[in-house]
């Protein structure tokens, strides 16, 4: 009972916190942030929703990376964080694709971040199914199941879905945030670089809270 209760104090704390930060700042629609005409459902109703839209082979998502990684893993209960691969070419289509393949094969967390070491240290493409496949085999899948789950029907559906949020949230480049399906940070509009665009996901999740 001791835990319990300790461990919910722990979480309000965690909340007041949070919220006391976001609102630290006050951020200016137009200027540090975009609110779509027309906002995207989102995946989980109930929840506050950040979406990070990214491609592994863009250099910029390299670099948000090891800022968004971490800050992702200390949201909030009330808030629900989501990739979204953005697919504006053919091999964007091929990356997206491996990262639904991995999630449908349990892998995508384990190899999530090694995806873009691979490209971007290694100088390794991952361009087809072959070498896509002989990566995933070193997260403990085969080969064959690898390629199965890159052809899978299930993964091509939401390749497709991603690609019509990403249009819904009229995206022109990544890496971006989008909170609740409303609000859009790209990365020239927030003000302090990486940590920036976090501070502006921040005060829009607690604005999103307070309207709720």
């Amino acid at each position: 009972m001791f835990m319990r209760t300790a461990k919910r104090i722990s979480q309000v704390l965690v909340l007041a916190l949070f919220s006391t930060l976001a609102l630290a700042e006050d951020f200016i629609e137009g200027k540090h942030y975009v609110k779509l005409a027309s906002p995207v459902p989102v995946s989980q109703p109930g929840k506050i929703e950040v979406a990070e839209l990214f491609w592994y082979g863009c250099p910029h998502c390299f670099d948000f990376e090891p800022y968004i990684e971490p800050w992702s893993h200390q949201l909030p209960d009330d808030v629900r964080f989501e990739r979204v691969p953005a697919t504006f070419s053919k091999l964007w289509k091929t990356h997206a694709t491996a990262f639904y393949a991995a999630q449908a094969l349990g892998i995508g967390e384990k190899l999530h971040s090694d995806f873009f070491n691979r490209i971007h240290l290694k100088n390794e493409r991952l361009s087809d199914d072959n070498s896509i496949a002989q990566f995933f085999s070193e997260y403990g899948v085969t080969e064959d199941e690898a390629k199965k789950a890159l052809k899978s029907f299930g993964v091509k559906s939401k390749v497709q879905q991603a690609g019509a949020r990403v249009r819904g949230y009229q995206s022109m480049g990544v890496p971006g945030l989008v909170v609740n399906g409303k609000y859009r940070i790209d990365t020239g509009s927030a003000p302090g670089g990486w940590p920036g665009m976090l501070k502006v996901a921040e005060y829009l999740i607690e604005k999103e809270r307070q309207a709720q």
